[in-house]
């Protein structure tokens, strides 16, 4: 059968052109190992508390009634003891506080999640003689945040715990309440951390 030459043409570019094809898909594929480089493996926390094992000087402010309006503080000063548990993959940390207000003895067991690589930490006060709600959380950039969904007298709110400002010998803690859906945060517990010699 004789074919026209346009028809040829037309055939011929066809079959350059999907024989090509499979070419150009490889060359703008990067290789399995390019890709897995361009995601980084997620982080893995589990020594984010590492620094905290030890005995720390405390001096503690604590908002007397948060989301009233009041602005009134009260501090004390005691010690903090962390405990590793676990071999490191949770701790202990007790709180012996007192001031003009008395005394706090507290404690929070941090549990670390290795599937969402996050904490959760478990607060309780000898007072109550339970753990309230855990925040749950995890560390970025030398910063730790942890949130959780609590109630106040009755009504819902935000609880925000932060952990900042952490250095060999000294550290940061802050803990604040948002009763409209975390628009805006009012700190009611400001405790600084410094190691104890």
């Amino acid at each position: 059968m004789k074919m026209h030459a346009p028809i040829r043409s037309l055939l011929t570019a066809c079959a350059l052109t999907a024989g090509l094809l499979p070419f150009g898909v490889v060359a703008q594929t990067p290789p399995a190992t390019e890709r897995a480089a361009a995601v980084p493996a997620p982080r893995d926390g589990q020594r984010d508390f590492d620094w905290e094992i030890g005995l720390w000087k405390t001096d503690l402010r604590r908002r007397l009634r948060p989301l009233t309006g009041s602005d009134e503080w009260v501090e004390y000063s005691g010690t903090t003891t962390v405990s590793k548990v676990w071999g490191g993959r949770a701790n202990w940390v007790e709180l012996d506080v007192k001031g003009s207000a008395g005394e706090i003895l507290a404690g929070s067991l941090r549990l670390y999640n290795p599937q969402s690589r996050q904490w959760s930490l478990n607060f309780a006060n000898s007072a109550a003689g339970t753990m309230t709600i855990p925040t749950v959380g995890e560390f970025r950039d030398g910063r730790g945040e942890f949130y959780s969904s609590e109630t106040l007298n009755g009504r819902a709110i935000l609880v925000r715990f932060v952990i900042f400002d952490i250095g060999p010998d000294s550290a940061k803690f802050e803990q604040a309440f948002s009763a409209d859906g975390g628009r805006t945060w009012e700190v009611n517990w400001i405790a600084t951390d410094t190691r104890a010699k």
